[in-house]
């Protein structure tokens, strides 16, 4: 048995949060031979319900859960932190616009990239699931300023996962059959799922699926827009898939990814990729080995999805100006 590392989550008492900790305590991200102590950070109003998180925690008798302390400030509770899940944030409310939840939200991330800088351990890796995710992920990294920029990702893991789902129904297979699936760009409805480079039993998907005005059209669309048909569905937005993304983003961080296979990550552009602007926080489809990041190199582009990641660049050049200021 491993030594216990300390996993920090912010938002954990929220329905994210929630639907996260037990697949952590269980063992889901890190695997059965490491333990963990949480350390768990909510606001002030919500650290009543967090002790109720924490009894039902408790109740769950895990082996591997070490420890659990509970915080009301990041400053606090990233201290030591070997992973963090930053998952608190302001959620979008009716009529408000994403300008205005970026503005509401990019505090937040001041606050904890700070923390993050100052207090976690040094080997420190966290992802950003709150939203606008990428944004507040460069908004943290900007506020990290010893931390290399590799540390903090955001997630477009459920749009792969969500990706991988919608070509497994339509090929008739599972999604464990569904490979190679990137997400290209932002978090948001320009992100770019990758058809061209996905594999399904290990052929092309656009060969197993010959009707590619539906992998342009409607596969795209459904993939974009399912957070949005989940809430018209069932009054409450994708808090337990959300979780489970998270999961899979830090296990293939913490595991490594699985030899001629890569995941989706947003992570900060240098701008020697794909022609990605420097300074954002992208997702593109990488290998890991060691807990080290590789962007996958030698995709070809076409036109049609060359227009989908001007398109999501550009989407987050304009999310980087709304929140120049809190860049340092």
């Amino acid at each position: 048995m491993n030594a216990p590392i300390r996993v920090a989550v912010t938002g954990a008492a929220g329905n994210i949060g929630y639907a996260l900790l037990f697949r952590l305590a269980s063992g889901g991200c890190y695997g059965p031979d490491q333990p963990i102590r949480l350390q768990l950070v909510e606001i002030p109003p919500g650290m009543k319900a967090l002790e109720g998180v924490v009894m039902e925690l408790l109740d769950g008798a895990f082996p591997l859960l070490h420890a659990i302390d509970i915080y009301d400030n990041p400053t606090d509770g990233f201290a030591g932190a070997n992973q963090a899940f930053l998952v608190g944030a302001r959620p979008r409310s009716a009529g408000m616009e994403r300008a205005d939840l970026i503005k509401a939200n990019g505090p937040i991330f001041v606050g904890q990239g700070k923390a993050l800088n100052d207090v976690a351990a040094d080997d420190i890796r966290a992802l950003v699931v709150g939203n606008p995710a990428n944004t507040n992920a460069l908004i943290a990294l900007a506020n990290a300023p010893d931390l290399p920029k590799d540390r903090i990702h955001a997630m477009t893991r459920l749009d792969e996962n969500r990706a991988k789902a919608q070509l497994a129904v339509r090929a008739g297979v599972t999604p464990g059959d569904v490979t190679n699936m990137g997400i290209w760009g932002n978090h948001s409805s320009t992100m770019y799922p990758d058809f061209v480079h996905a594999k399904i039993n290990g052929k092309p998907a656009t060969e197993v699926i010959t009707d590619h005005g539906w992998l342009r059209g409607d596969f795209i669309k459904t993939v974009a827009t399912r957070g949005g048909a989940i809430i018209a569905a069932r009054g409450a937005s994708s808090a337990a898939s959300a979780a489970s993304a998270a999961i899979d983003h830090m296990a293939s961080w913490w595991h490594g990814t699985a030899a001629g296979d890569w995941a989706s990550m947003s992570v900060y552009s240098d701008g020697s990729h794909y022609g990605i602007p420097a300074g954002i926080v992208h997702s593109v489809p990488v290998t890991v080995k060691d807990q080290a990041i590789s962007v996958v190199q030698g995709l070809a582009h076409d036109d049609f999805a060359k227009a989908k990641l001007k398109a999501t660049a550009d989407d987050l050049l304009s999310e980087r100006v709304a929140i120049e200021d809190l860049l340092g």
